[in-house]
């Protein structure tokens, strides 16, 4: 009995073949077979072992992560765990057969590392796997993969309303006048939504009430604001490890004034009186009682309004009265709160006078002003600006009202101001400005662009044609119509060599002087 090769029992019927063959040729080509098939099936053992052990493990550490991720694939996971369940049932025949073949047979390091590759491949296709199944989801909610990566060039196509916001607002910008566009930027708030809530309720009232010009003036906003910081400092209550000075000036009174920004540009009056109050908070000793400072901080508002407005406007009035001869014809524009007292003056003085009162859109002022006038018993003409030269034909004096007047003597005041100024140069007309000091201010100002401000075009429309109503001539489609531009700005600039007297609480002062005089009631203020 001839030995089998490689010590496998597993082969008797070979044996038993190989010892009933008559001679060695046959014998030796069965054995040949049998060495043969013997090799065959060990390799194919341990082939299969191999595949399975790496499909089990492969298998288990992607398990989990497929889990998490691929809802998708699941079905193609169960094919796979089922291919790789049967080559891990074949592996414990084949490696037991391998386990009793020769120790030539069993795995080296180059098939180990054929394992890890295989391995690897196995990792790649389970990734390959993730991703086809996520665009196939992808692809069955948007319809195709290149439909699902062009949704962010879709997302913009689908906002036509916001392409349109912007073809409007070109629109829109085509209809600013050129020459004035940087003041278009100019905010003009008409209710408090998106106020902060640090901003006091006064304050909230007083904004709009300017914003609508409920109140209007610049001496009449001055008074009006300080009277609001007033409440606001009232209700004050300075915070725990701070003190009033440090924390009033810039986290309580700075939201106020940026509200009333938002609702129009603070006069130069106002500003003058918002450095006041601030170098006030500033110089309060940090020890001092919170009651205590905000009754210091209360009783100067009351002081500076009296002083820098009431008795500096009564002062002005006196003075000017003067100046308002028997059978003189007084001619102004607009409204002005000095000038109204100082005419009014000059009535009860008994002095015999005519007024005539010029007026222009959108705020019609002057209507105002002559109708107190013809209250109080005064003879008086109103007309619109565009007879202002028949006006001057008339006239004996010009009487101006302030917003500002600038350190280079010049005259900023209600638009139309210079107009008439002009007018009664032209003719040798005197031209008196009733301003106070509080209206001083250190800048210069050489024409009406750089620094002015810009109220809505709408306001220049008559009532029909604000509301939409096509009435003839008005002008309700401008914004359609080519070519055409509305322009509303607020305050023009007077030449100081048009004004011949500026009547101020000092006294009688020539333009020239206006900066000297600021800087001497500047210095006053710090000084109090």
């Amino acid at each position: 009995m001839a030995p089998s090769v490689g010590g496998d029992p597993a082969a008797p019927t070979d044996t038993a073949a190989s010892q009933s063959a008559p001679d060695g040729s046959s014998k030796a080509a069965i054995d040949g077979a049998q060495t043969s098939k013997t090799s065959a099936i060990a390799s194919s053992g341990k082939q299969e072992n191999g595949v399975a052990n790496g499909e089990t493990k492969a298998s288990g550490a992607e398990a989990k992560k497929r889990a998490k991720a691929e809802k998708a694939a699941k079905r193609e996971r169960e094919k796979a765990e089922r291919a790789g369940a049967g080559g891990t049932a074949a592996g414990p025949q084949a490696s037991e057969q391998g386990g009793q073949s020769s120790g030539a047979l069993k795995p080296t390091q180059n098939q180990q590392k054929g394992q890890k590759d295989r391995q690897g491949e196995a990792k790649a296709q389970a990734q390959a796997q993730t991703s086809s199944k996520d665009a196939k989801a992808s692809h069955k909610r948007t319809g195709s993969v290149s439909a699902a990566n062009a949704q962010r060039p879709l997302a913009l196509r689908r906002r036509p309303s916001q392409s349109g916001g912007q073809a409007k607002e070109s629109k829109q910008i085509v209809k600013e006048v050129g020459l004035f566009g940087h003041l278009y930027n100019q905010p003009r708030r008409y209710t408090i939504e998106g106020a902060s809530k640090a901003v006091h309720p006064a304050v909230l009232a007083l904004g709009l009430q300017m914003s609508s010009y409920t109140i209007c003036g610049s001496s009449a906003r001055c008074v009006a604001m300080l009277l609001a910081f007033k409440k606001a400092i009232e209700a004050y209550s300075t915070p725990k490890e701070t003190s009033l000075p440090r924390h009033m000036s810039s986290h309580y009174l700075s939201p106020q004034i940026d509200f009333l920004k938002t609702c129009r540009p603070i006069s130069v009056s106002m500003g003058n009186a918002i450095r006041w109050l601030k170098d006030q908070i500033i110089h309060i000793d940090p020890d001092t009682d919170d009651g205590e400072a905000k009754a210091e901080l209360c009783a100067g508002i009351d002081q500076f309004i009296r002083e820098r407005i009431t008795v500096a406007g009564s002062a002005i009035a006196a003075s000017a009265s003067t100046k308002i001869k028997p059978g003189d014809v007084i001619l102004t524009y607009a409204k002005s709160a000095l000038v109204e007292q100082t005419l009014l003056r000059a009535h009860e003085a008994g002095t015999d006078f005519r007024v005539i009162v010029l007026d222009s859109r959108p705020l019609f002022e002057g209507k105002n002003l002559a109708r107190a006038l013809a209250r109080a018993g005064l003879r008086v003409q109103y007309m619109l600006l565009s007879a202002a030269p028949h006006a001057a034909k008339e006239a004996t004096t010009v009487l101006l009202g302030a917003h500002a007047m600038m350190s280079n003597g010049r005259l900023c005041s209600r638009v139309g101001t210079a107009v008439v100024a002009m007018l009664a140069h032209a003719r040798a007309i005197p031209v008196i400005v009733c301003c106070e000091s509080v209206k001083f201010t250190d800048r210069v100002a050489l024409d009406s662009i750089v620094q002015n401000e810009i109220a809505p075009s709408e306001e220049l429309l008559l009532p029909s044609a604000a509301a939409g109503v096509a009435d003839g001539g008005s002008l309700a489609k401008w914004k359609e119509t080519p070519g055409l531009q509305l322009l509303n700005i607020m305050y023009d600039v007077t030449p100081a060599e048009y004004i011949d007297m500026v009547v101020t609480e000092f006294g009688f002062l020539p333009p020239s002087s206006v900066p000297v005089v600021h800087r001497i009631s500047t210095e006053r203020d710090v000084r109090t």
